[in-house]
């Protein structure tokens, strides 16, 4: 498993914290471009809970938590979708954090139907002034499963954009969650083998949380049955085959994730992280990934 961690430590010499930042924009998936109510899982904070509204107030945040960090930083744009307003918000926005001494370089979550001409470049122009990578949100390959999370466009969108992106020499991260309704162990191998022949340079493995106050949360709170939960040995067993059919030049930059826990429903046993990592990794040293 070649770790995100192990990445930046041999591009810059020393260990690089991304700073979990919101871009202050909203997603079409809410707003009625694509949808309201976006997708069945994510909350109304837009997997933004754990962001802050800018970069020194990002550091402060980790250095208070006890983090001894140093003097580099990716800026990561997570909350909603990031490339989701006029070009001109765009870059008074992102270039005066990517021409800051500490940002090494910027990592920009957004959506593959969001990558119009403007959006690409503004990605293009920031790459050229230091590098940054985009994180897309596929979660699965498999349509069935796009339409009943409400994810809101189709996998070629997702095959184009990531196109687009490396025509412009963009590095792309994909998100894939583990544990969505109705998918098998074998659906979500697919998912990952596709990455393989698509061209992307990082995969984010997350453990599907389910969140009061979603469409998910709903469902599982009016019956639990309707949305298995893994345990974590289940999920640990799960992340180490997907590590094993992932090509080897794929860079690994999550194998779970945080929910929040005020808003955590299931499974449980995610709240204890330490513990998750701990197990997870273990087996992943066993199996000699």
């Amino acid at each position: 498993m070649y770790t995100i961690d192990q990445y930046l430590k041999e591009k810059y010499g020393e260990k690089v914290y991304k700073l979990a930042l919101d871009g202050g924009m909203n997603c079409p998936n809410r707003d009625g471009r694509v949808g309201r109510d976006g997708c069945i899982f994510c909350s109304m904070g837009g997997s933004g809970e754990f962001t802050s509204p800018d970069v020194d107030t990002a550091i402060k945040k980790l250095r208070a938590n006890g983090k001894q960090v140093g003097n580099k930083f990716i800026a990561y744009y997570q909350s909603y979708t990031n490339t989701y307003a006029p070009p001109t918000y765009l870059l008074q926005l992102y270039l005066p954090v990517i021409y800051r001494k500490d940002i090494v370089g910027m990592a920009i979550g957004t959506r593959p139907d969001c990558l119009w001409p403007f959006a690409l470049d503004v990605l293009d122009k920031l790459n050229k002034i230091k590098p940054t990578w985009v994180e897309l949100g596929l979660q699965t390959i498999h349509e069935r499963t796009a339409e009943f999370i409400k994810r809101g466009y189709s996998l070629p969108v997702f095959d184009e954009a990531v196109k687009n992106l490396r025509e412009r020499n963009i590095d792309v991260v994909v998100h894939l969650i583990l544990g969505l309704p109705g998918e098998t162990k074998e659906d979500m191998l697919e998912s990952v083998r596709y990455l393989n022949q698509s061209g992307v340079q990082g995969v984010k493995l997350q453990l599907l949380h389910v969140l009061r106050g979603t469409a998910l949360g709903d469902m599982y709170e009016a019956d639990p049955s309707s949305v298995p939960v893994m345990s974590l040995e289940e999920y640990t067993d799960l992340v180490c085959d997907c590590l094993e059919v992932l090509d080897k030049n794929i860079v690994v930059h999550r194998i779970t994730g945080d929910g929040p826990k005020n808003l955590l429903l299931a499974p449980k046993w995610s709240e204890d992280k330490k513990n998750v990592l701990n197990t997870l990794n273990k087996e992943i040293a066993r199996r000699g990934l």
